[in-house]
């Protein structure tokens, strides 16, 4: 099993999205047993994947959703025994249902973050990583995290093995490079000073255990919502604006991560251009977007961009595997 979070700390890069359409990929094309886990207290993951009368008794019972994860946590009794798993059946995936309440988890986690080099704070923040033990047998468990640099997320990262960065084509999607290696520097060193701090029973169980985790390894990001034009060739390529930025990408990435940190070369994994109606139509439809048709409202030229839309989320998708594995 390998987890990947798919994460970037600015907003409306089309990060949800693009997860749930590559879970679908992993799942109806290529095979694979996929979980998708939504952290994200907006839960859009969960609107996306599932029907609105579906999700409101799911989202009112926290013993149904993420934060049965840490009800007993919470409470001082421990790591849940359970986890609520549901299945959307038009993407082929289980899922981890998000909640609201799971904002309440933020403050409670920076708390434990705080506590780091004490047995109760090492094990509050491993939550995720003790999570992800159970889910074991899929291939698997993609994150949908918040565009935050809060302690769920780097809770998130810190259990996860790789991240993708989906972005924007915009000048402040180039400044989330330095923010986002930044902050994982310094939570990486400080999650490696306390897990070896004299402070804790080298032999304990959750020492020895925490002393593995050495946090999401960056893979690379993917490009999204540009304009594209196809070339002579019939080549989709970004229009100009768009590509002088895309240019600047790379150079941010080799300039921020330090060679250790720096994802494989390329480090763009794949575009998603802008698919315009296709995505409110996918997502009103609670449906992969390659796999809308006439009756989920696609006429006339949409038909062949539905098809493009596979074969692009196709590209995308292989690449992440044959980065992970």
């Amino acid at each position: 099993m390998e987890a990947i979070a798919f994460f970037n700390n600015k907003g409306g890069v089309g990060k949800t999205t693009l997860l749930c359409n590559v879970a679908a990929y992993f799942s109806q094309e290529l095979g694979k047993s996929v979980c998708v886990v939504d952290c994200d207290p907006q839960c859009n993951a969960s609107q996306y994947l599932f029907h609105d009368s579906f999700l409101e008794n799911v989202i009112n019972d926290p013993e149904q959703n993420i934060e049965a994860l840490f009800l007993g946590l919470m409470a001082g009794e421990g790591h849940a025994d359970k986890i609520p798993i549901k299945r959307s059946a038009s993407f082929s995936v289980d899922v981890i249902c998000g909640s609201p309440g799971l904002s309440m988890a933020e403050d409670f986690l920076a708390e434990e973050w705080a506590g780091l080099n004490t047995q109760r704070g090492l094990s509050s923040t491993m939550v995720f990583h003790n999570a992800l033990k159970k889910l074991h047998a899929y291939d698997y468990v993609l994150f949908d995290v918040s565009p935050s640099l809060g302690a769920i997320n780097r809770t998130v990262l810190l259990s996860s093995d790789f991240f993708v960065s989906p972005m924007s084509i915009d000048i402040f999607s180039l400044k989330a490079f330095k923010n986002i290696s930044e902050w994982m520097a310094r939570w990486k060193a400080h999650w490696e000073y306390s897990v070896n701090s004299p402070q804790l029973a080298s032999g304990n169980k959750v020492v020895v255990d925490a002393k593995s985790i050495r946090g999401a390894e960056f893979i690379g990001y993917v490009s999204q919502q540009y304009i594209a034009k196809r070339d002579a060739s019939g080549e989709r390529r970004p229009v100009k604006s768009y590509d002088e930025i895309l240019q600047q990408i790379d150079y941010q990435i080799a300039e921020n991560f330090p060679d250790e940190s720096r994802p494989p070369e390329p480090f763009e994994i794949g575009k998603i251009p802008n698919l315009h109606s296709l995505a409110p139509m996918s997502q009103s439809s609670r449906k992969p977007i390659f796999a809308l048709t006439g009756k989920d409202g696609v006429v006339g030229a949409h038909f062949q961009k539905v098809k493009d839309a596979k074969s692009i989320f196709a590209l995308v998708a292989k690449e992440i595997l044959e980065r992970v594995e």
